[in-house]
């Protein structure tokens, strides 16, 4: 599997960063991601915030949504 920087993914601090700005729970993240159709349970939440997890295209778009986090950032990580 590739990795960047021994990481799966490159947005997982990102991720944990706005979970807790928000203050917010894994379990919380969880049920208002069900809003969205997405299902991600708090263990894969912290697989994904560790790097340790491939993240999918709509399960990103959703994470940013319910973490408020602006697409800019996205950009940023890449720059």
């Amino acid at each position: 599997m590739k990795k960047y920087e021994n990481k799966i993914n490159v947005i997982g601090n990102l991720i944990k960063e706005y979970r807790e700005k928000n203050k917010l729970s894994k379990s919380e993240v969880s049920r208002r991601l069900q809003l969205h159709a997405v299902y991600i349970d708090r263990t894969e939440l912290v697989r994904m915030e560790e790097g340790r997890m491939i993240i999918k295209d709509f399960e990103l778009i959703a994470l940013f949504k319910v973490l408020e986090i602006p697409f800019s950032k996205l950009k940023d990580l890449v720059e």
